[in-house]
């Protein structure tokens, strides 16, 4: 099908789905150059939480953003509404594929016939979820890292994105302060990620081998690569339960991949100790700062 650039839109919204970690952070962005920003979520707790956050950081993050303005972030509990003439629509809901499967053709039917899909997926590429699409010529992968920290995304296509779409993304994205780069072939992964995952994974080894402990080898690595986070707290902040889902995606595709990371990593989720967000993961944020 013939897919048409969506117009007009620095005077459209942008949605996002799922108010998390990366979901909230994401409207954030979206909100630093004066527009309307929708995000989406069935928790009005975590929308709370979410609106919260961003009303306390936004206004830093605009400072660091060359014609940067505050803009507006409503929270929405109906999806139809939360995209109603949006010209981009990020998906950040967890990293199971029937859940995007289902969101995907869900916002295939109630968006605007030219509204972007994109999927902040970091394990999944998109062409995995579009079976329900009935224009998959709109829908590509938008990595999001951990903005307002770390702002690269990865742009990638479904196999059918149109080429438009990656054109309009790559000039328009450094305008909210992010810095987008181009997958050119598929990659679980995409490309930071691929490699982050195998640094990630091999310290999770050699931690559920009993060769060191996580809070000494994020120590270690501060010292070596004078990183101000360690791994193990950045997994924490992402949360683990993101993490072994992640982990679980790459063993689905690579069975060879070692048992010990995944092992530990299921220790701390079934144990409910997921990071940051409850408290309590490979470090204990009820603690007193060291």
């Amino acid at each position: 099908m013939t897919f048409n650039l969506p117009q007009d839109i620095h005077n459209r919204p942008v949605t996002v789905i799922g108010a998390g970690t990366l979901g909230r952070r994401i409207a954030m962005m979206f909100a630093t150059r004066g527009g309307l920003v929708r995000l989406y979520d069935l928790s009005a707790e975590q929308r709370e939480q979410a609106l919260t956050y961003i009303r306390d950081t936004l206004p830093a993050v605009v400072d660091t953003i060359e014609g940067g303005r505050v803009g507006t972030v409503d929270g929405a509990a109906d999806l139809t509404e939360a995209v109603a003439n949006a010209w981009l629509v990020v998906e950040a809901i967890p990293e199971r594929l029937d859940l995007k499967t289902q969101i995907f053709g869900e916002l295939d039917r109630i968006t605007a016939p030219d509204t972007i899909l994109a999927s902040n997926s970091s394990s999944y590429a998109s062409a995995e979820f579009i079976s329900e699409v009935s224009t998959p010529e709109r829908v590509l992968n938008a990595h999001f890292y951990m903005p307002p920290q770390q702002n690269a995304l990865d742009l990638m296509s479904s196999g059918h994105t149109d080429r438009g779409i990656l054109d309009l993304l790559l000039a328009e994205l450094p305008g909210y302060g992010l810095f987008p780069f181009e997958a050119r072939a598929q990659s679980t992964g995409f490309i930071f990620n691929r490699v982050w995952a195998a640094v990630k994974r091999e310290a999770l080894a050699v931690v559920a081998e009993g060769v060191t402990t996580p809070r000494e080898f994020d120590a270690m690595m501060k010292v070596n690569t004078h990183s101000p986070v360690g791994i193990f707290e950045l997994m924490d902040q992402v949360g683990l339960d993101v993490v072994l889902d992640i982990e679980e995606h790459y063993a689905a595709e690579n069975p060879h991949l070692p048992e010990g990371p995944r092992r530990i990593l299921r220790e701390y989720v079934e144990a409910g100790n997921l990071g940051k967000k409850t408290g309590q993961g490979f470090y204990d944020y009820a603690e007193a700062p060291a």
